[in-house]
């Protein structure tokens, strides 16, 4: 395995904030990551699957307190109806590109309904995951569905706590971000509220933007690098989620996951017509049983909204990171459509050294 390359942090770029041990997604406590990558140059093939599994409830399934936003629809997030309405979701989340969603989603459903087998043999239950896509037709023959349900299934019995592999890792594999190489990519930051040290986390998909509107930490990084573009317009999408150990209500969750177009809008983009922007944060916190099978009156904690401006900052700071992380991740590839260009990986001594 080629050792992993240096992240943003490691060149030098002066982020903001209080990362957690492994500065992603994971340090939020009980989180996990797993990733099917799939490449095959004989085949075309540059793609795969991502997955995020947020809670240990092996057995018996357990709500996740969630709440969902999209900057722009030119993409797909199932589940969210159930999640707007509900204010939760039960199982994974898999992120794959956009010709995969079904076959993903038939995975993670099968997974479901083995981890939750007694719950699924006793009760009328049924299975909603959470599955995304962003377009990767560039580098990858997506009209070839490569991507099968037992892709899914190998992803999500592949989540593990720790270092989160990024770039071309999972359902990132195939995508671009800004006409780099792009895709996974993944951040944390520590948030003190009331005498108590919260995280969040942030994962992301990156597949957006246009080289003339890349800007890192404030500088118009994409200006100054202008060879070897690839698109002429904005086609691309993002996905993140966010996930956090703190108490919060619907409404903050919602609040949070709307913080995620600050977050990448730092990075330059102002959320192209033809791209799929969508992000859904939830939380760990107050775990449960299932709504049909709890208490007629239930208590949770909860933080008031008035002092969330800290955690705000947070999501917006780990998002703008974990797409910087997703691009200087990237290696040199060879385009499927149209065949004989190159996707290059950002120069990353020439970014080290806007700063």
């Amino acid at each position: 395995m080629s050792k992993p390359k240096p992240r943003g942090r490691d060149l030098g770029l002066p982020f903001q904030g209080q990362t957690g041990p492994h500065n992603a997604i994971t340090d939020v406590a009980g989180v996990m990551v797993g990733f099917t990558t799939l490449t095959d140059p004989a085949r075309d093939m540059r793609t795969g699957v991502t997955a995020i599994v947020p809670r240990q409830d092996v057995g018996a399934p357990s709500p996740v307190w969630a709440a969902q936003y999209a900057l722009n629809g030119n993409g797909e997030m199932t589940g969210t109806h159930w999640i707007n309405d509900a204010g939760y979701f039960v199982g994974p989340i898999c992120i794959t590109n956009t010709h995969g969603v079904g076959q993903v989603h038939h995975g993670a459903t099968q997974w479901m309904i083995e981890r939750y087998s007694g719950y699924f043999q006793a009760e009328h239950a049924w299975a909603m995951p959470v599955v995304a896509e962003t377009y990767d037709g560039v580098l990858n023959d997506i009209n070839a569905l490569h991507v099968t349900a037992d892709h899914a299934i190998a992803a999500l019995d592949a989540a593990q706590g720790g270092p989160v592999a990024e770039g071309s890792t999972g359902g990132g594999n195939g995508m671009i971000c800004y006409e780099f190489k792009g895709g996974t990519g993944t951040s944390s930051r520590l948030v003190e509220l009331g005498g108590e040290t919260y995280t969040i986390g942030a994962l992301v998909q990156a597949n957006h933007g246009i080289r003339p509107w890349l800007t890192v930490l404030g500088r118009p990084v994409g200006q100054a690098m202008m060879q070897d573009r690839m698109l002429e317009e904005e086609t691309g999408s993002i996905i993140v989620i966010l996930a956090t150990d703190a108490p919060l209500s619907g409404l903050s969750l919602k609040q949070i996951a709307k913080r995620a177009a600050l977050g990448i809008g730092k990075g330059g983009s102002p959320g192209g017509n033809n791209s799929g922007d969508i992000f859904l944060a939830f939380s760990v916190a107050n775990g449960r049983v299932m709504p049909a099978k709890d208490a007629t009156l239930i208590e949770k904690r909860e933080l008031n909204i008035d002092v969330l401006d800290p955690l705000y900052l947070a999501a917006v700071q780990a998002v703008e990171e974990a797409v910087v992380n997703a691009i200087v991740a990237g290696e040199d590839v060879a385009t499927v459509k149209p065949v004989g260009k190159t996707c290059r990986a950002i120069d990353t001594v020439a970014l080290a050294g806007f700063f």
